[in-house]
């Protein structure tokens, strides 16, 4: 009977370490496979939050008609980082059509976002690679999601899980994005490593 219940507990000791080694996968994958947006307005004006939105989509739209036949995301941070120029002129055009004196300063760079919650999925928190748009003193409210792939504005739905499989998602991680409730813990988890992450990346 002892024999029984040791081989019962390695193997539920064992499935437990294949299934966070899974999890801990899925972290990776979020993390090597997604280019986020962040975009911090010039303070919390009305103002200057419509402003941010303003230039979040000019940027976005550039980005999606650029990025629309680009399914690898070394390729896409190769594209963005050597189109910064042309990515700033595009947002300081939109900031001078609304009359803003505010100019636009856009990098590259890896950084901490925490868990965000969007109309149809989410995404935890962790470090990721940014495209980040810094509007005049940067002092307001932030704007978080995905520039690639495009998830924000196109994935929606069914949309979203086909756009998700692009990138490289398989089914357990798309289904905890979407808040399926099989996938409820593995989201929860996914957002735990995303924690810790951030509190290391912020050391």
């Amino acid at each position: 009977m002892r024999k029984i219940a040791k081989l019962l507990l390695t193997s539920l000791l064992l499935l437990a370490i294949l299934w966070a080694v899974d999890v801990y996968h899925d972290r990776q994958t979020l993390s090597n496979n997604l280019i986020r947006l962040h975009v911090v307005a010039n303070s919390d004006s009305r103002e200057d939050q419509t402003v941010k939105l303003l230039v979040r989509d000019a940027v976005t739209q550039y980005v999606n008609e650029n990025l629309s036949d680009i399914t690898d995301k070394d390729v896409a941070m190769t594209f963005l980082q050597q189109h910064i120029p042309e990515l700033t002129e595009t947002a300081n055009q939109a900031l001078a059509e609304v009359g803003s004196s505010h100019r636009a300063e856009i990098t590259l760079t890896r950084e901490a976002f925490p868990k965000r919650e969007y109309d149809t999925f989410s995404l935890p928190a962790g470090v990721y690679e940014s495209l980040r748009i810094r509007i005049g003193d940067a002092e307001g409210k932030n704007w978080w999601c995905v520039v690639f792939p495009s998830l924000c504005f196109q994935a929606v739905g069914e949309d979203f899980t086909d756009t998700a499989a692009g990138a490289g998602f398989d089914e357990p991680l798309t289904g905890a994005l979407e808040g399926e409730k099989p996938y409820q813990v593995r989201f929860f988890l996914l957002d735990c490593l995303g924690w810790l992450q951030n509190f290391f990346h912020q050391l």
